[in-house]
């Protein structure tokens, strides 16, 4: 027979522990509470901090968007990051990076414009054939570089395909050219004696090469071999449509007479100099040893007349109406090339440590030239001019020629910056920059302190 289970009594819970335990548990929630608002003030203080010290100040401009391109953004991080590309891994000093911090702006704006007109075109760049051009480097480039160099290679990889495979089809396969030989001679007088030279049985090649004054010309010594229409004019190659134009309109074998070119630059010219005033001999040396027992070193000043003209022919017309008494200030507005002392009438103050040329110095500071007299023309090799005169003869005509390979990348890069330019002036693109000068240079410091 099982054994009946005996329930304990329940105990009767009274008026006072009823009361205690109310009490209890008012106290708890209380004391809870007051944890919680605890917790609340700590994270709100917390957050105050992390708000004002960190979030203000450092996360939100760097992900604030500084530059829109039809609506693709770009925040200061990634402005940031291509500073960086050119402080870093360009080498530039952080000085430089103050001029080029608009040239960046237009960089990532033109890097998109083209990335999305490519896009229409059905050419694009993949994170992975970016990531295979950066793991072909050697050495290996660090984590950092590659973060810094990725946008770079990415952009340039997206103009190699547009070059390749769009504008490979854009550029005709075959087109007239002629066979050109040139060069470029400083005056109408020198190209009437090379002529004569040429008349009287000298070679061409051997003449453009000792007299052109046209990299080009001169290295190749005056064959520019077969050209196309449209080669010619780029500056990759000679920058002339005077050259062009007048190639494609010459008789096969006959030379051109003279042919004048104003604002081709050449590496020559011609100093009409008149010393007015120059620290004498003796005051130099007494100065001079002055100085190095202070520890300086005093440069020697002088006050002169200058004119820079464009060829020996010029600057023998010039000085012959200068000793006919003409003006020379009205003449140096009229003729001088250089830029410094042309407003000014020719009048110019130098120093032996200003970087002027070694012909114009050992003029000017030469003691046994006499004062107050007009210089001979001095040649210098070390300044540019504008205006020369091209001589050319065509050798030969193909109305259907092939194109050689590097005549068509010359002519598929011009079709491919053409392209761009189309790009920048098309009124359907909206570019915009949030970018201050004070927000640049924000930027230029993060970046030489990232």
């Amino acid at each position: 027979m099982a054994k009946k289970k005996i329930e304990k009594p329940q105990r009767e819970v009274t008026k006072r522990q009823l009361s205690r335990w109310q009490r209890q548990k008012r106290r708890q929630r209380i004391i809870f509470g007051l944890g919680i608002l605890i917790i609340v003030a700590v994270l709100a203080v917390v957050g105050v901090g992390v708000y004002s010290q960190w979030y203000v100040p450092k996360y939100k401009p760097l992900h604030e968007t500084v530059i829109e391109v039809n609506g693709t953004k770009f925040d200061m991080d990634y402005y940031i990051k291509m500073l960086e590309f050119y402080y870093y891994v360009q080498g530039m000093p952080a000085e430089y990076l103050i001029f080029i911090a608009d040239e960046v702006v237009k960089d990532i704006e033109q890097n998109e414009l083209i990335r999305q007109a490519a896009t229409e075109l059905g050419i694009s760049v993949s994170d992975e054939e970016v990531d295979e051009r950066l793991d072909s480097y050697d050495p290996p480039l660090t984590k950092e570089y590659r973060d810094l160099v990725r946008e770079p290679v990415r952009a340039g990889l997206l103009q190699e395909r547009l070059f390749d495979e769009y504008f490979e089809e854009e550029v005709a396969m075959f087109a007239e050219q002629r066979h050109i030989m040139a060069m470029f001679l400083e005056s109408e007088s020198q190209v009437n004696e090379v002529i004569a030279r040429l008349e009287a049985g000298e070679d061409f090649a051997e003449l453009a090469a000792e007299l052109s004054l046209d990299a080009v010309c001169k290295e190749n010594e005056g064959d520019l071999g077969w050209r196309p229409q449209g080669v010619l004019v780029l500056p990759l190659l000679i920058g002339s449509s005077v050259l062009e134009e007048n190639a494609f309109n010459c008789e096969v074998g006959v030379l051109s007479h003279p042919i004048y070119e104003e604002t081709k630059t050449k590496m020559v010219g011609y100093w009409l100099i008149e010393v007015i005033e120059r620290s004498e001999e003796a005051e130099e040396e007494e100065t001079e040893a002055a100085a190095a027992e202070e520890g300086e070193v005093e440069e020697a000043q002088a006050t002169v007349k200058v004119m820079l003209l464009a060829s020996e022919q010029e600057a023998n017309e010039v000085r012959a109406r200068l000793e006919e008494g003409e003006d020379f200030a009205t003449l140096a507005e009229e003729f001088s090339q250089h830029e410094a002392s042309r407003e000014n009438g020719g009048d110019f103050e130098v120093t032996s440590a200003d970087m002027m040329s070694s012909a114009f110095s050992e003029f000017v500071f030469d003691p046994e030239v006499e004062l107050e007299t007009l210089s001979q023309p001095i040649r210098d090799d070390e300044v540019s001019t504008e205006g020369g005169y091209w001589l050319i003869e065509v050798v030969d005509i193909d109305d259907n020629r092939e194109i050689e390979e590097e005549n068509r990348d010359l002519l598929k890069g011009d079709a491919l910056s053409k392209w761009v330019e189309a790009l920048w002036d098309d009124p359907d693109n909206n570019i915009v920059s949030y970018l201050d000068e004070e927000k640049k240079l924000w930027a230029i410091m993060h970046a030489i302190g990232g």
